[in-house]
């Protein structure tokens, strides 16, 4: 069946000729094409002004991205034949990187699938359509996954705060398999299990382990402090590594529980414990209570959702980073990370020097991370390249 035809107002093409995937609403020349006229999800072949086709896009009438590019050839829509192959290329990245099948397999735009983000947790592979074109394409990406990794169960997360901005309803379900009652994955040395369908996002986050190896040569030896712990990712790593004691802190019951049985998993149960609140309270109180740390850990979830928050967020920052610097003894050492992709790089820098600077102390940066190789940046697309992590000393 032929393909309808999304048509852009003049010169609105340069961005998508200079790689980017996206169609934004005021691009299209609604006179020639009525956005109206596009169920959700329905793919159409994207022309310029002058009638040349770019390529096939998804279309969304409903959404501010109202359409994303997945083909720059117009007789190439995205179909099952084309998700198993794009799948494949993903795939061999990752078996080429990781010795063991606990990795995200597709990061959507990055890995050419816009919408689509996928993970791998051995036997389990938890989807998430993000856009109404992946969801129009459901039943697609599902089998492309059983032909591509032959999972025994795959589990579809698609409760992400994304959907609503694409007008999708919010819903999890198990499609192949029988859903185990924890994730589980092995990361620097140890093994850790998880809430797979009720854990944040597809339950674990993939995106740091490299910062999370990195972490484990500052701690031998160290007491530390891991604010926003989840279930221990980086806590229970620093305390596999040598750390002689590690407290960790995170507001979530459920997850600190996961927490204390992943680090009698990995025998060190003794050296774990678990302080249970509000992470600025809980610093707060233990500054009251005159502890103090040699190496802090600061992963928090995103403080800027949306660019006008961006002021709001980076007071946020600044006054975590502040309390946190408040703990550390003298040359501690502070892991600060952030995952808002409106925060930029030297906005952070900048934001951990003023803090240290208003305690009248140095932050003096070690190393500079981001996100691991399983999640690939897109170098049109600046919204992929979004976690950054530094390593610094925090000097008297």
């Amino acid at each position: 069946m032929a393909l309808a035809t999304l048509q852009l107002k003049k010169n609105e093409e340069r961005r998508l000729r200079a790689g980017h995937l996206w169609i934004f609403s005021n691009e299209v020349d609604v006179g020639r094409t009525p956005l109206a006229a596009f169920q959700p999800g329905q793919q159409a072949v994207v022309q310029g002004a002058d009638g040349k086709a770019l390529g096939v896009a998804y279309v969304n009438p409903n959404s501010l991205i109202c359409a994303r590019l997945v083909s720059r050839k117009a007789d190439r829509p995205l179909d099952r034949s084309t998700l198993v192959h794009r799948l494949n290329v993903a795939l061999a990245l990752r078996e080429r990187l990781f010795p063991a099948p606990y990795y995200r397999v597709v990061h959507a735009e990055a890995d050419a699938l816009p919408g689509l983000v996928v993970d791998r947790f051995g036997e389990v592979v938890v989807i998430q359509l993000n856009t109404a074109g992946m969801e129009a394409l459901k039943a697609e990406v599902i089998a492309a996954v059983e032909k591509v990794l032959k999972p025994q169960t795959i589990l579809l997360r698609c409760d992400s705060s994304s959907r609503a901005l694409e007008g999708l309803p919010s819903y999890i379900e198990t499609v192949v398999g029988t859903l185990p009652q924890l994730g589980e994955t092995e990361e620097n040395g140890a093994r850790f299990q998880f809430d797979l369908s009720g854990g944040q996002k597809t339950g674990w986050f993939f995106d740091h382990r490299i910062n999370r190896n990195r972490m484990q040569g500052y701690v031998r030896g160290a007491r530390v402090l891991d604010v926003f712990s989840y279930v221990g990712g980086w806590g229970i790593a620093a305390a596999v590594a040598g750390a002689k004691e590690v407290m960790c802190v995170d507001a979530s019951e459920r997850a600190l529980d996961l927490l204390a049985a992943n680090a009698e998993r990995n025998g060190v149960g003794e050296q774990v414990a678990a302080l249970e609140g509000d992470a600025f309270e809980a610093l707060k109180a233990l500054k009251s209570d005159e502890q103090q740390f040699d190496v802090v850990i600061l992963d928090p979830p995103a403080f800027i959702k949306r660019r006008k928050d961006v002021t709001e967020g980076v007071q946020a920052y600044r006054r975590i980073n502040q309390l946190a610097m408040q703990l550390l003894g003298k040359d501690g050492i502070l892991i600060s990370a952030s995952c808002s992709h409106h925060l930029e790089r030297d906005t952070f820098v900048t934001t951990l020097h003023q803090a240290a600077r208003h305690l009248d102390r140095n932050f003096q940066i070690l190393e500079q991370g981001h996100q691991g190789p399983d999640h690939p940046i897109h170098p049109a697309i600046p919204e992929t390249d979004y976690l950054k992590c530094l390593f610094g000393r925090v000097v008297l």
